[in-house]
């Protein structure tokens, strides 16, 4: 049976930690490297953390060529972060009309959001396995472009539209250079973490997901796609959405 190699970005995060768990209690899995810019602990041996400036295009660089020089390859990538809000001064929350939109919350959307999963699309395509892998990214339905009816959410559903234009477009070259690799953009739903707490009141409680069944549909839905079909915009369903 052929061991796997898994990596997670942004292990302290929720869902990251969840996804964590999960790949735990897979046995074929030898080794599940995790990142994030603060310490982390797991019992179990098979995880390895790394510390690294998520935000240093530099540092996501040399942590993924230093794998690249150790010759070692990842059969699955999750890459669980982003932001919605932060109360942290200055803060930061979603637009409620255009009157809000401010060069500073866009500029902090999009580095969080678009930039910094973008730069670790455009390292890891030196280090994914030639047989069947897969790079997750946890986007978003509120960066569908047709889906839009709503309005509001400026700068976080652009960063979201962004990125998802940035797996769209790293695929096509993706398919030339690791082939087997299959790149998925994930709308997760209502997740039950500190991303979405301002905004639970007037979720269904049958729609408010815990972050283990999240990481639970993330994982089994990462296994179970086609290459011929990459790259997937999927709900937690595994329902397509329209990019």
């Amino acid at each position: 049976m052929a061991m796997k190699t898994t990596l997670v970005v942004g292990a302290n995060g929720g869902i990251g930690h969840a996804v964590v768990n999960y790949l735990c209690e897979d046995p074929t899995i030898s080794l599940i490297e995790t990142v994030s810019r603060s310490e982390y602990k797991h019992q179990d041996k098979r995880v390895f953390h790394t510390v690294i400036d998520v935000a240093s295009e530099d540092s996501i660089k040399r942590y993924v060529n230093e794998r690249k020089t150790s010759h070692q390859r990842f059969d699955a990538v999750y890459i669980c972060t982003g932001i919605l809000h932060s109360d942290k001064a200055p803060a930061l929350k979603p637009e409620k009309r255009l009157e809000d939109i401010s060069q500073r919350q866009f500029l902090e959307y999009f580095q969080i959001n678009t930039i910094q999963p973008s730069i670790w699309l455009s390292a890891l395509v030196s280090v994914m396995t030639n047989n069947y892998s897969v790079i997750a990214l946890i986007t978003a339905r509120v960066g569908s472009i047709e889906d839009n009816r709503l309005g509001g959410w400026y700068g976080y559903r652009s960063s979201k539209a962004a990125l998802n234009m940035v797996i769209k477009s790293a695929a096509v070259e993706y398919a030339r250079r690791s082939p087997s690799t299959i790149l998925l953009s994930y709308h997760p739903g209502t997740v039950d973490t500190s991303l979405s707490k301002p905004f639970q009141a007037n979720v269904a409680p049958k729609k408010l997901f815990t972050a283990d069944f999240t990481a639970q549909r993330l994982v089994d839905l990462s296994y179970s796609l086609d290459i011929e079909e990459s790259p997937y915009f999927l709900d937690w369903a595994g329902k397509p959405i329209p990019w």
